[in-house]
């Protein structure tokens, strides 16, 4: 009697739960019609509804009616927006001058900067070096010098400039010098450095070239000092009688000093008034310590033949050099001996 009653049970039981089952399949069913009804339908404004409390299906995950009726588009989205976060690269270095070759000139024994500005360097190494043929020397390296010409230094300059200095430039300076970057590939800066060297010429009162001037005492010795090719004038030009400075010298008075930096030349006027014999040596025009001319200048008392010229640059000339007079007295003489040798004469002359 009670092994029946435990099997009438048994049959409710799983009539229920065979009831529960079929009807949490007709939801997944009805949710499965809806959601290919509403895809077909292209509508977008639709939404499921959250079935009413006691369904069967209050059991699932409180986002799963959020998750299940959004657009399926969302997580590509997503996954496109990680890749492109992923694949940022970090800033890569470059010349702050839109040009990889630059050409500079400077006059000969100047200071001269060479400039490389780099951006966004981000930890790498800037270096210089000195172009040969196919040769490289190695100059600075960061901010430490390698070269063994202590001319050659590296000044850094905020916030980019890693400026390569050559003090008192010379002509074997000339040349192409490379500023590097430690990138990958490595970012290459061409520098040409030009050295211009000046044309020093000295001229008298009346624009001529003499290596010697004479004067009379008591004139006015007036020098011209005319230097041509000078890109960037960075000293000023001075005058010395031998070892002395005449640009500022008191001592003597009557001295006078006159420059001009006109475009790309310079002229230097000296003038000495009242001039005596201690004013007679070498006058020199210098540009700087290694641009200099010299010319030898005399100061006599009195008029001397074939070696005094005037304060006019006029010289005293004998009317036939006395060189020329023998050549012509022993070209004459030869002429008169073969006469007489070819007249028979020159026995009793006595010239055989």
């Amino acid at each position: 009697m009670q092994l029946d009653r435990y099997r009438t049970d048994y049959r409710r039981v799983s009539m229920c739960i065979s009831c529960v089952m079929r009807s949490r399949l007709f939801w997944i069913l009805a949710i499965i019609y809806s959601s290919l009804h509403h895809i077909g339908s292209g509508s977008t404004s639709t939404t499921l509804k959250r079935p009413r409390a006691g369904d069967p299906f209050d059991t699932f995950p409180k986002n799963f009616w959020q998750e299940f009726s959004s657009p399926f588009t969302d997580t590509p989205e997503d996954e496109e927006l990680e890749v492109t976060e992923t694949t940022t690269h970090e800033p890569f270095p470059f010349f702050a001058d839109p040009y990889t070759t630059l050409n500079i000139s400077t006059q000969l024994s100047s200071n001269v900067y060479l400039h490389c500005r780099v951006n966004d360097l981000q930890g790498k190494t800037v270096s210089w070096m000195r172009r040969r043929g196919e040769d490289l020397t190695l100059i600075t390296f960061g901010q430490h010098t390698y070269s063994g010409d202590s001319r050659y230094s590296l000044e850094f300059e905020e916030p980019n400039d890693w400026k390569l200095l050559i003090q008192f430039a010379n002509e074997r300076d000339e040349g192409p010098y490379e500023c590097q970057v430690s990138s990958h590939p490595p970012l290459v800066l061409l520098v040409y450095l030009t050295i211009i060297v000046p044309h020093v010429e000295i001229l008298d009162e009346r624009g001529s070239a003499t290596p010697e001037k004479y004067y009379k005492a008591g004139s006015t010795i007036e020098l011209q000092c005319v230097i041509s090719k000078i890109p960037h004038p960075s000293s000023y030009i001075t005058w010395r009688h031998g070892p002395r400075l005449l640009n500022y010298d008191t001592s003597r008075g009557g001295i006078s000093v006159k420059t001009d930096m006109l475009p790309g030349r310079a002229l230097s006027r000296l003038y000495i008034a009242n001039a005596n014999r201690q004013d007679t040596g070498n006058y020199t025009c210098m540009l700087g310590n290694e641009i200099t001319e010299t010319v030898m200048v005399h100061v006599l008392n009195g008029e001397e033949p074939a070696a005094m010229q005037h304060a006019n640059g006029s010289r005293i000339r004998a009317s036939i050099p006395i060189p020329t007079m023998v050549v012509f007295l022993v070209g004459y003489m030869s002429r008169l001996v073969s006469g007489l040798s070819g007249s028979g004469m020159a026995g009793s002359w006595g010239l055989r």
